[in-house]
């Protein structure tokens, strides 16, 4: 997958720093974020699903022995393994059931990513959650960083509404029902606004966890 171009992506972060003080001031700050790319495949999938309600080192060791035991993370591969040993990676059977519904749809045709990479933005949202496995989060996040749909938003992202938090210097964190209903303000770039918020409050993290210099 190509990740939206460095010219729509500072059109859009335009758009948006001046629609959203906060965002104006990840803008300022940061500039144009980088954008996560991943490939539009069944692994890309099982990823998200290894990474959910995890932290991201417990969940990419998890998704390293994974990818271990596989070589490849494919639908085949998925179908004819032991799901016990798919649990003994460190994925949890809800998780394992799910890779195993996903990879039932993709060989029997109702899941097709292709189509889903070539689709307008809400039908390739319906064709993603009507497999068992996939829900909205795991397919705004497919679509932001497989497809590169620069209106994708994971709506319910904990990092995003506490990022938004901190960039506004409010005292508590929206809702999700209030932060979706602001995030409306953002389209059609809610996307690049998640990346937005993402690469500030990530940088932000990364400076806190340096040692501070020797007096």
């Amino acid at each position: 997958m190509t990740a939206p171009s460095r010219r729509k992506l500072t059109a859009a972060c335009k758009t948006l720093a001046a629609a959203d003080p906060a965002l104006g001031r990840a803008y300022e700050e940061l500039g144009v974020p980088e954008w996560r790319v991943g490939d539009p495949c069944y692994a890309a999938l099982c990823r998200l699903i290894a990474y959910q309600q995890l932290s991201t080192k417990a969940a990419g060791t998890i998704w390293g022995r994974t990818e271990a035991m596989f070589g490849e993370v494919t639908p085949e591969a998925v179908l004819a393994a032991d799901p016990e040993e798919i649990r003994a990676c460190g994925m949890s059977r809800p998780k394992v059931r799910h890779m195993v519904s996903i990879a039932e749809a993709m060989t029997t045709g109702l899941l097709d990513l292709e189509r889903v990479c070539t689709s307008d933005l809400d039908l390739a949202r319906k064709e993603l959650v009507s497999v068992k496995g996939i829900g909205p989060w795991t397919a705004e996040l497919f679509l932001l960083y497989s497809v590169g749909a620069m209106d994708a938003f994971p709506v319910g992202d904990v990092g995003l509404m506490e990022a938004h938090k901190l960039l506004s210097e409010a005292e508590t964190r929206m809702e999700i029902k209030e932060f979706t209903a602001h995030a409306a303000c953002w389209q059609p770039y809610r996307g690049v606004a998640a990346h937005m918020l993402w690469g500030w409050i990530n940088d932000r993290r990364a400076k806190a966890a340096q040692p501070s210099p020797q007096a």
